[in-house]
């Protein structure tokens, strides 16, 4: 796997991990502004790595999340869970 590949399913991790732990908070914290604004920068940042992955390495899941424009490319290899780091 390439390094800019493995970059990316790095960065899509920290986001996703960030997107969720905003995401706890706010379910206590409904109300806090700041926190709703970090939330809704990840996860624009997140949707747009998401995004760039899928264009040039294929999908991340098999189930809807990303369109497949060339060819069925889930079968491809390494799956994004079977990445060596």
């Amino acid at each position: 796997m390439d390094s800019h590949r493995r970059e990316l399913l790095r960065k899509i991790m920290a986001l996703e991990f960030s997107a969720l732990e905003l995401n706890l908070y706010l379910d206590t914290h409904p109300n806090d502004d700041r926190a709703l604004a970090d939330f809704n920068q990840v996860a624009h940042e997140l949707a747009g790595l998401k995004q760039e992955y899928e264009h040039r390495y294929g999908p991340l899941f098999n189930y809807g999340w990303g369109p497949s424009h060339d060819c069925w490319r889930w079968p491809d290899e390494p799956w994004p869970w079977e990445v060596s780091w």
